[in-house]
């Protein structure tokens, strides 16, 4: 059972570099590897891709050694696990905005004493069960992740109670979705909102990052102490390569 590298990172409290999917490119998943990536964040909420596909992605994360953090697009509790099972090394939960809620993911994915996830021993993550169950338990709970998304202005009002559950391990600001509500109420910035994650996540020992595509706004959320930066996506390495090579075309006119 291989080890997560976003888990090893936050526990030396350095930078976990990562990256975005959101369609079904085996090849990325090599290549972030080989780039020196520790993650890539499977987005199937905005995406949509075949169970068969997501299995061979996470399977291929274990062939290159390079975690794999899928963005679910259910809160049902076997769905949830699911995707542990099948060999992804973290989970990201969008729109947390409650430590309910919070309460309510850790119950879902954390085995006991920590959750009440269901106990199957024979997928991907156990080796196909090769292991005792006990040491396939308190492996999961120590090599598995659930990251929770801050996305509205009840979530960063409840920033320092969604931190203190125990089982949350990393904290993510969605400044899409929050920035699009905080501009509708005018009841903090955008740059607030992240001072006042961060202070709670601070406070309560727990990792947080978000987007920093941008490499100022990547050296300023590493200021504030955030580790999950996320440096590159699928769009934006598309859009910057297409152009530039488009560009040479130019040249010959």
């Amino acid at each position: 059972m291989r080890k997560s590298k976003t888990l090893a990172r936050i526990r030396s409290g350095e930078v976990i570099r990562t990256c975005v999917l959101g369609h079904y490119i085996p090849a990325y998943v090599a290549h972030a590897s080989r780039a020196g990536y520790d993650c890539i964040w499977l987005d199937l909420e905005h995406r949509s891709q075949t169970i068969r596909e997501i299995e061979l992605l996470l399977a291929l994360s274990h062939l290159y050694d390079i975690d794999i953090m899928v963005r679910a697009p259910t809160l049902e509790k076997t769905g949830l696990y699911r995707y542990l099972e099948d060999g992804a090394a973290g989970l990201m939960i969008p729109h947390v905005s409650t430590p309910e809620k919070a309460a309510m993911l850790v119950d879902a994915v954390k085995f006991p004493p920590i959750g009440d996830r269901g106990l199957d021993n024979a997928g991907l993550d156990a080796d196909y069960h090769i292991h005792d169950p006990d040491e396939y338990v308190a492996w999961a709970n120590r090599e598995t992740f659930l990251c929770v998304q801050i996305e509205t202005p009840e979530g960063v009002r409840n920033a320092e109670a969604i931190a203190a559950i125990e089982g949350v391990d990393l904290v993510f600001v969605g400044p899409g979705d929050l920035g699009l509500r905080l501009r509708q109420t005018g009841e903090m910035t955008l740059d607030e909102a992240w001072d006042t994650v961060a202070a709670a996540c601070r406070k309560h020992g727990k990792a947080f990052g978000g987007p920093t595509l941008d490499p100022e706004e990547m050296r300023k959320r590493r200021a504030q102490g955030a580790q999950l930066l996320v440096g590159s996506a699928e769009f934006a390495s598309w859009s910057a390569s297409l152009k530039g090579d488009a560009a040479r075309y130019d040249e010959l006119a």
